[in-house]
C-alpha cells in the first residue's frame, strides 16, 4: 500500500501545481466481503484523472462524481454501497462482492498544513511505523465527517481536532495501535463517531547481494511492487548505474564493506545471489549477528547445509530461530525454472512471510481470506475503554 500512497501524493502535487482541485477518497469501514479493504485509497481530481483504487473497478465510475460533489461544496461526504442483496442497484454499481462498502470523499485544502494528504506524506518521511486516524459518523451521514485529522508516530504527533475532550481518548488509541502494531476500529458513543485507528508501515526494503543477469527481473518485479531496492555485490563491473539506474542504492565491496552502509530494519530482506560461495558464505556470517526477519540464499539445500556445516566449524552455531528465517532454496515451488518465474516465487514467498501466510492455494482456505478481526477492525464501544 506505500506504493499507492506515494502516486497519491505524487499525484496530488502535480495536480496541485496546474491549480486542479481534488479530492481524496478512503475506505473507510467494510461489512461482509469487499475487493479492497479499509484504508485503501484514491485520489480523484476534478479533471477526472484517478490515483490509487477503492475497488476493483466497480466503484471508480460513482465515486468521481461524489468526490466532485465534496470539492465543489468543499464538504467530506461519506457515502455507503451495498451489495449485500445481489440485486441491489441502489448506486448503479455492482461490487462483485456480498459485503457493504462505506467510503469517505476528503476535499484537500492545500493551505490546511495538516490536510489529509500532508498526514499522509509525514506518514512516508522515514522508516518507521506510524498511525493515521479517520473520523466519520455512521449514524449521521449527513453530519458532521471530521475525516483524516490525527497523526502520531513515535516522535511526532500532528492533529486537526479541535475538540479537547474527543482528542484526549483518541490519543491513547493510537498510542495503543502504534504499541501493538495493529489497525483497530472503534466507536465513540458520546460523540457519535466512528475512528478508523490504521497503522502504517515501510515498505519492504529489499538487498540483493548479487548484480548478475538473473537479478534484473526480480528488479523490475520488486519495482511493480513499490519496495526499496539496493544491490550489493564485490564487482563494480556488475553493480553499477549502468546496469541498475533506478535503485535505491548501489554498493561495491567484501561483504563486511556492504554491511556497513546498510541500515537494516525489521523490514528489511537479504537475498543472497552473488553465485560465489565464498562470497555468501562470508555473507551470511555477517547476517547472522543481524536481527533479520527474512534471509534468501540461491542454489540447492545441500549448498546450505555446507555452509551451515562450515560456519559450525568455525565455532557459529545456528540456532533454531536463525533457521527459520533462513530459506534455501529461496521462493515458493511454483515449479519456476527460468529468472522471471524463479523472481516471481521468490517475491511471493517474502509476501507470504511478512503476511504470516502459508503461500498455499486460496481455494483451500476453510476461512475467509481476510480474517475475521481484520473484517470487523476489532469494534468496540468507547465504554470499553
Amino acid at each position: 500500500m506505500t506504493k499507492e500512497i506515494n502516486e497519491i501524493i505524487a499525484a496530488y502535487k502535480q495536480a496541485l501545481q496546474k491549480g486542479i482541485k481534488s479530492a481524496l477518497a478512503t475506505v473507510v469501514y467494510v461489512e461482509g466481503s469487499s475487493y479492497r479493504r479499509p484504508g485503501a485509497r484514491m485520489l480523484v481530481e476534478e479533471d477526472g484523472r484517478m490515483t490509487g483504487a477503492i475497488s476493483g473497478g466497480c466503484l471508480e465510475g460513482d465515486a468521481l462524481r461524489k468526490a466532485l460533489l465534496a470539492i465543489h461544496q468543499n464538504e467530506n461526504k461519506l457515502v455507503t454501497y451495498n451489495s449485500m442483496d445481489e440485486e441491489d442497484v441502489e448506486f448503479g454499481v455492482q461490487l462483485g462482492c456480498n459485503g457493504i462498502v462505506h467510503i469517505l470523499f476528503e476535499p484537500v485544502d492545500a493551505q490546511d498544513e495538516n490536510n489529509p494528504i500532508a498526514l499522509l506524506e509525514r506518514s512516508q518521511l522515514y522508516r518507521r511505523e506510524t498511525v493515521l486516524v479517520t473520523l466519520f459518523s455512521l449514524h449521521n451521514f449527513h453530519g458532521h465527517q471530521p475525516g483524516t485529522c490525527f497523526f502520531l508516530d513515535k516522535e511526532t504527533t500532528y492533529s486537526r481536532i479541535d475538540d479537547e475532550g474527543l482528542k484526549t481518548i483518541l490519543q491513547p488509541d493510537a498510542s495503543y495501535v502504534l504499541q501493538t502494531g495493529s489497525s483497530v476500529f472503534k466507536e465513540y458513543e458520546a460523540f457519535e463517531l466512528t475512528t478508523f485507528v490504521e497503522l502504517l508501515q515501510p515498505c519492504i526494503s529489499l538487498i540483493i547481494v548479487g548484480a548478475g543477469n538473473d537479478v534484473f527481473p526480480l528488479v523490475e518485479m520488486t519495482k511493480v511492487l513499490g519496495w526499496q531496492i539496493t544491490i550489493a555485490d564485490g564487482r563494480s563491473t556488475h553493480a553499477n548505474a549502468q546496469r541498475f539506474p533506478n535503485v535505491h542504492q548501489l554498493i561495491t565491496g567484501k561483504p563486511a564493506d556492504v554491511i556497513n552502509q546498510l541500515v537494516p530494519d525489521e523490514w528489511t530482506v537479504f537475498l543472497l545471489m552473488t553465485h560465489n560461495y565464498k562470497y555468501d558464505q562470508a555473507m551470511m556470517k555477517l547476517l547472522l549477528q543481524i536481527n533479520c526477519r527474512y534471509i534468501g540464499t540461491l542454489g540447492p539445500k545441500k549448498r546450505l547445509e555446507r555452509m551451515f556445516d562450515e560456519l559450525k566449524e568455525d565455532g557459529i552455531t545456528i540456532t533454531d530461530e536463525q533457521r527459520a528465517i533462513i530459506h534455501g532454496p529461496i521462493g515458493l515451488d511454483i515449479g519456476a525454472e527460468a529468472a522471471e518465474e524463479i523472481a516471481l516465487s521468490v517475491l511471493a514467498e517474502i509476501k507470504a512471510v511478512f503476511a504470516e501466510r502459508s503461500g498455499s492455494f486460496l481455494k483451500d482456505r476453510s476461512v475467509t481470506i481476510h480474517t475475521r478481526n481484520d473484517l470487523e477492525l476489532q469494534k468496540v464501544s468507547s465504554n470499553d475503554r
